[in-house]
């Protein structure tokens, strides 16, 4: 079996329409979507805005409830669990999002956002502050930060400080599985390589495993083993990121190949 397995999913949402709401339009977000993805892969999750990308990556955090279709995490099937049990389940998968100043707390200090993250993990450490301490250096200086720099707030870093900030506290429980949604779309791309290059070694020094939600098909070929591109909520394609490039089958992924700059 393998290590994520999602089996079927789908999730659909209802929308009024009518001058009075007095109608309803189904939406199908995710529609019937199979994925196998092995113990310390890369999976490149690509498609245009609203393909579904996002409301995938949250049914399989368990954000949200799928409409039918399962979650199999390590063979165990995610929606089987109580409350209880996801909330302590979910320390194995975390969520780096889009925008980092937006998913950091400004008001709360790095040491005090990584702290927070890795004593749901090492609950050990809640009364070993020289302990805890020494935890988050050494996680700021995973990332390539200061550790200097934890007094600090998010407002006081750059746009890729604070990513590594947010990478970070997503590996602050000492998850298995990293969910990057679009994790550098919103950087410059100078930093765009620094940060790519920082999850692949991440991935190779954890035995991580990730999937990587992109809209752009060359960033994902730059980090991702196999590549699954997806429209209107299926998987129209999925095969390993060189032939996905070099060989595209679907009209999709000709489309977004297409997109892709080409210098002359």
């Amino acid at each position: 079996m393998s290590y994520l397995e999602l089996q079927n999913l789908t999730k659909h949402f209802t929308k009024r329409d009518g001058w009075l709401g007095n109608s309803t339009t189904t939406v199908k977000a995710v529609d019937d979507v199979s994925l196998s993805i092995e113990k310390g892969e890369i999976l490149g999750l690509v498609g245009e805005s609203g393909c579904g990308k996002s409301t995938l990556s949250r049914l399989v955090m368990q954000l949200l409830m799928p409409t039918s279709g399962s979650v199999v995490l390590e063979g165990e099937r995610l929606a089987d669990l109580p409350p209880n049990e996801i909330r302590k389940r979910r320390r194995d998968f975390q969520m780096i999002f889009q925008d980092p100043y937006a998913s950091l707390n400004p008001r709360m200090t790095i040491f005090s956002t990584l702290a927070e993250a890795i004593l749901t993990r090492r609950t050990e450490l809640q009364s070993d502050r020289d302990g805890l301490e020494t935890a988050v250096s050494e996680l700021m200086e995973r990332v390539g930060l200061d550790s200097r720099y934890l007094r600090k707030y998010p407002h006081e870093f750059s746009g890729g400080q604070r990513q590594r900030i947010a990478i970070a506290r997503a590996l602050g429980p000492e998850p298995k599985l990293i969910l990057a949604d679009e994790p550098v779309s919103a950087l410059d791309v100078s930093i765009q390589s620094q940060i790519l290059n920082l999850l692949a070694q991440l991935r190779d020094e954890l035995n991580l495993t990730m999937i990587f939600i992109s809209h752009d098909l060359s960033v994902v070929r730059y980090i991702a083993d196999r590549i699954a591109v997806m429209d209107e909520g299926k998987i129209v394609e999925v095969g390993e990121a060189d032939r996905v490039f070099d060989s595209p089958q679907s009209e999709v992924t000709k489309v977004l190949l297409s997109a892709i700059p080409q210098i002359r």
